[in-house]
């Protein structure tokens, strides 16, 4: 599922342009024939394997977004990534020197891709730094990391958004699209499948399966996808929710967190979420939806590609025909539109903190034995996905 790195030099510039105006400064030189005159500058905080396979890769092509500034604790790295993009020394930040990007008016967006007990800190230096922030999910690793990052936002008077990429991603969005229609009839049950297989060799594993640094394992990693779909595509939020867990505690894995979580939501229409998460499985990402007459399946849903939705008792001629498009690019120019006043944001913090709350409340049941605990927090869509975002082709 990862992309390959492109090694052709710097974005937009051939040999010929280089050649024809040897002269011109960096600041000079035309943009990219692909970039927006008004395109947002981003600093990507955390050079990992999700940075190094989709985010990156995607900034090569996105239109209202660029690459301005690298944030990592790997000097060679980000020197690396750095001439590939064509940006100079200065761009390169560590985590140390983090707090100096407030110099740098080429960055207008920090999108921090690091481990989840870290996304609270830097989310609040990059406010202070007078950034808008785009952080990676689930936003942070307690409910009070949460709040703070929501009251920085604000006390900054910059955007905050969770990279709930599934919200803006033409699956997904032609799903929720047919469940407001009532393409299946009243909703009645909502099923999630997140799962994959996780190593301790792999460093971005590793973390993961640390409660202290991911907030939750499986639940956090995978799980968040099926909460947060099931919500999106109900577009109804959950009154209570119950929970359990298995867990072999002498696999070295799963020391401080749980592997296998089955959970089941109820929503106030009479709809049921049920969902599962588990980092011992074969990588699975599938949802379906299942109303009073027929089903929508997607299996695989909310895989970084190749996702696909089809109806169950439906016509052929019905089946939705949707595209694929590149989901980072796709949710990092929609940020970028939120902060040029374009689009509104459809995934602030409170979103994030929605999903938080779940998991927590999840994580409560599994420790009392599949009790029930009550969800229902007051929270609301200010923007249904639905509604505002449309189905976009090219980034």
């Amino acid at each position: 599922m990862t992309s390959e790195v492109s090694r052709r030099g710097m974005l937009g510039l051939g040999v010929g342009a280089t050649l024809a105006i040897p002269a011109m400064t960096r600041a000079q030189r035309p943009l990219p024939p692909h970039r927006e005159q008004d395109s947002v500058g981003v600093a990507v905080v955390g050079l990992g394997k999700l940075s190094e396979g989709q985010i990156l890769p995607a900034l090569k092509r996105t239109k209202g977004v660029h690459l301005a500034a690298l944030v990592s604790g790997v000097p060679e790295k980000a020197k690396k990534w750095a001439t590939e993009f064509g940006l100079p020394d200065s761009a390169i930040y560590s985590y140390q020197n983090f707090d100096s990007i407030a110099r740098d008016p080429k960055v207008q967006i920090v999108y921090i891709v690091l481990p989840n007990a870290m996304h609270a800190d830097f989310t609040v230096r990059s406010f202070k730094a007078g950034k808008h922030v785009l952080c990676e999910k689930p936003m942070a690793v307690t409910l009070a990391e949460g709040e703070r990052m929501i009251a920085a936002g604000k006390a900054a008077q910059k955007h905050l958004m969770i990279a709930y990429r599934c919200l803006f991603e033409p699956v997904n969005v032609s799903a929720m699209q047919m469940m407001r229609k009532g393409v299946v009839g009243a909703p009645r049950l909502i099923k999630t499948v997140m799962g994959k297989q996780t190593s301790l060799s792999d460093p971005s594993d590793a973390w993961r399966l640390d409660m202290a640094m991911s907030g939750g394992g499986a639940l956090a990693d995978m799980g968040i996808y099926g909460i947060n779909a099931t919500r999106y595509l109900l577009g109804e939020e959950p009154t209570e929710v119950r929970a359990w867990a298995r867990t072999d505690r002498n696999d070295p894995r799963f020391k401080t967190v749980e592997d296998m979580i089955a959970w089941q939501m109820k929503f106030p229409s009479g709809a049921i979420g049920e969902g599962s998460s588990c980092f011992s499985q074969p990588g699975t990402m599938a949802w379906q939806a299942i109303g009073t007459e027929r089903r929508l399946v997607a299996d695989p849903g909310c895989f970084y590609n190749g996702n696909a939705v089809r109806i169950v008792g439906g016509k052929d001629d019905d089946q939705p025909r949707v595209a694929e498009i590149d989901h980072f690019g796709n949710e990092m120019n929609w940020f970028a539109d939120v902060v040029r006043g374009r689009a509104p944001n459809v995934a602030p913090g409170e979103e994030g903190l929605q999903d938080m709350r779940i998991i927590h409340a999840i994580l409560q049941s599994v420790r009392d034995g599949g009790a029930t605990v009550k969800t229902g927090f007051g929270y609301k869509r200010a923007y249904d996905p639905a509604t505002v975002v449309g189905i976009r082709t090219a980034i």
